[in-house]
Formats: structure tokens, sequence, C-alpha cells
């Protein structure tokens, strides 16, 4: 995962305590709610310069940092990049 990404998303995650962000990362454990998503959504929209495809918006998608960050991996061109 792209370190701008694990540094945004850590704002976004109440209860993240330091813990280091992982692939494994459970966002909605860590504090990620619903209203939050959305203003992360728009933050990684901003901060990598892509657009999440509709089908990307869904709880699957922002259920770890690891599948967030495929789908912006995949926003960004890297399709074949893993999660970790």
């Amino acid at each position: 995962m792209d370190p701008r990404f694990t540094e945004l998303l850590a704002r976004f995650l109440r209860f993240l305590d330091g813990r280091e962000i992982t692939p494994e990362s459970n966002l909605r454990e860590l504090g990620l709610d619903s209203m939050q998503s959305i203003e992360l959504l728009f933050a990684i929209e901003d901060v990598f310069d892509v657009a999440l495809p509709d089908e990307d918006l869904t709880d699957a998608t922002f259920a770890t940092a690891g599948s967030l960050w495929k789908a912006v991996a995949a926003a960004l061109g890297k399709p074949d990049e893993r999660a970790a």
C-alpha cells in the first residue's frame, strides 16, 4: 500500500491508537463509519486524482485497508498491484 494512502486513512480511524495499518486492518473496527467513508472517498479522490467507479463503492471495498487500496490501485491503473 502506498504510504500516502495509509497516512490519509489513519486520519479517519479513531480507534487506530498508533497501531500499524495492514491490508487486513478492519476499517469498521478501527472506527470508520458510513459518513466518514464518504469523506474518505473524497479525500482519496483529491489526493490521488482518481475517481473510483460506482461498482467499487460497496461495503466490501471499504471493509479492510487492503480492499480499499486494491480499488484505489485499480483506479490508478495498477490493477496487478497486491493489497500488501
